[in-house]
C-alpha cells in the first residue's frame, strides 16, 4: 500500500520537483510556506493540473505514467477532493448536496456509506438545511461528507481549515482525528499550520520553493534540527501514547507510551484510547541528575543526541528519551545553562517536561 509520485517540470517561472513514496494508508501532511508547491502537487494528483512527463500510481492503481501515455481524468480517478472553501450547491440543501456526490459511484463500488460519512461528520441535524443557514464550520464538515460520498480510494484536503476562525478550527479538528482513525482511506493534507500537522499527521512532507526538502514519520521530522520545524518559536515534538488510569484525588490521568509514562490534568478519555501529546522545546528543561524535590512531575531519563545554536543566546537540543531511549524530544535552553551543565552528544541527564498538551 503507497503512493508513487514523480513529478518534475517548470511552469511561467515555478518549478515542481517531487519525487516520493508515500504511505498508502493515514494521513501524510504536505507542510511548507505561501508558494512552496502544495496545491500545485496537490492539483497535479487529481489530474486538474496535467504534470508534464508525470508518473502516479495511487495503491496500485496507475493514474499517470507519461511514458505509456496514460493520464486518467479527475473523474476517472476516484478520489475526493475537499477545497478551502466548500461551495457546496446554494440551491440544493445539505442531504441533496450530499447525494449529489454520491451519485457518481455505481453502487457495487461504494466504500463509504452516506450514513456513515453523515454520522463521522456529526452532520445528521443539518440534512434539511440550506448551505445558507450553515456556520463556516457547519459549511466544510458538509464539504469533506460530501468528498467522502464518492467513496474515494485517496482524499485530498486543500487547507480546508485555512478560512475559519480558531473556535470553528477547534470545532472541526475532532471530525478530522475521527477520519483519521475511522476509515481506511488515505489522505493527503495540505497546510500551514504547525498545530494541524501536530494533530492529524502520521507522515510528513516538506516543501520549499517546489522542491521536497525532506519526507518521513512526523515524530522523526518534527525533531530533525536541519529542518525549519525544530527551529520555530513552537517547536515541538509528538508521542502517541494511551490512557493507562485516572488519578481522582489528585485529578490527573496517565499515559502510557513506549518507555515511560506521564501525568496530566483529569482527562475525560477512557482507559484504553490512543492519545497524541504535544510537547513544546520550550517546556523542557534538562538536568544532571533526578530531582526528587521538584514541582515537576513528569520526568524522563535521556541523552543528548545533537544540540545547535538558535540564536544568540539560545540552543536546541534534540534527545531520546524514556527508559528504552526511543522517544525523541527537543528541549530550548540558554546557551548559558548548556555550558553550565558542560552539555555534549553523547550526555546522559534527565528531561523535565512541565508540560504536556493533550491533543486528542
Amino acid at each position: 500500500m503507497s503512493i508513487t509520485i514523480r513529478f518534475n517540470f517548470t511552469r511561467a517561472n515555478f518549478t515542481l520537483q517531487a519525487d516520493l513514496e508515500l504511505p498508502g494508508r493515514g494521513v501524510t501532511a504536505l507542510f511548507g510556506p505561501s508558494g512552496s508547491g502544495k496545491t500545485t502537487l496537490l492539483r497535479c494528483i487529481a489530474g486538474l493540473e496535467h504534470a508534464p512527463g508525470g508518473y502516479l500510481v495511487v495503491n496500485g492503481e496507475v493514474w499517470q505514467d507519461e511514458g505509456r501515455h496514460l493520464f486518467k481524468p479527475p473523474y476517472q480517478r476516484q478520489l475526493g477532493y475537499v477545497f478551502q472553501e466548500a461551495s457546496l450547491f446554494p440551491h440544493l440543501d445539505v442531504r441533496r448536496n450530499l447525494e449529489f456526490g454520491m451519485k457518481r459511484v455505481p453502487s457495487a463500488e461504494r466504500r463509504v456509506a452516506l450514513e456513515q460519512a453523515i454520522e463521522l461528520l456529526g452532520i445528521g441535524h443539518l440534512l434539511e438545511r440550506k448551505p445558507t443557514a450553515l456556520s463556516g464550520g457547519e459549511v466544510q464538515r458538509v464539504g469533506i461528507a460530501r468528498a467522502l460520498a464518492t467513496s474515494p480510494r485517496l482524499l485530498l484536503m486543500d487547507e480546508p481549515l485555512a478560512a475559519l476562525d480558531l473556535k470553528l478550527k477547534q470545532e472541526i479538528l475532532p471530525y478530522l482525528e475521527r477520519l483519521h482513525s475511522e476509515l481506511d482511506i488515505p489522505v493527503l493534507y495540505v497546510t500551514h499550520s504547525p498545530d494541524e500537522v501536530a494533530q492529524l499527521a502520521d507522515h510528513l512532507v516538506l516543501l520549499e520553493q517546489g522542491s521536497v526538502l525532506a519526507a518521513g514519520s512526523l515524530t522523526e521530522l518534527m525533531t530533525r534540527l536541519d529542518l525549519p520545524l525544530a527551529h520555530e518559536d513552537d517547536a515541538s515534538a509528538v508521542i502517541d501514547a494511551v490512557v493507562a488510569e485516572h488519578d481522582d484525588h489528585y485529578q490527573l490521568t496517565l499515559l502510557e507510551f513506549d518507555g515511560g509514562r506521564f501525568s496530566v490534568g483529569r482527562s475525560a478519555q477512557a482507559v484504553g484510547t490512543p492519545v497524541r501529546l504535544r510537547i513544546q522545546a520550550r517546556d523542557v528543561s534538562l538536568a544532571l541528575e533526578r530531582h526528587a524535590d521538584s514541582s515537576i512531575l513528569n520526568i524522563l531519563p535521556a541523552q543528548v543526541l545533537a544540540i545547535e545554536n538558535a540564536g544568540p543566546s539560545q540552543v536546541l537540543v534534540k534527545l531520546c528519551a524514556g527508559s528504552n531511549g526511543r522517544t525523541p524530544l527537543l528541549a530550548r535552553i540558554t546557551r548559558k545553562s548548556a555550558e553550565l551543565l558542560s552539555l555534549a552528544v553523547g550526555n546522559f541527564l534527565y528531561v523535565q517536561i512541565k508540560s504536556v498538551a493533550l491533543m486528542g
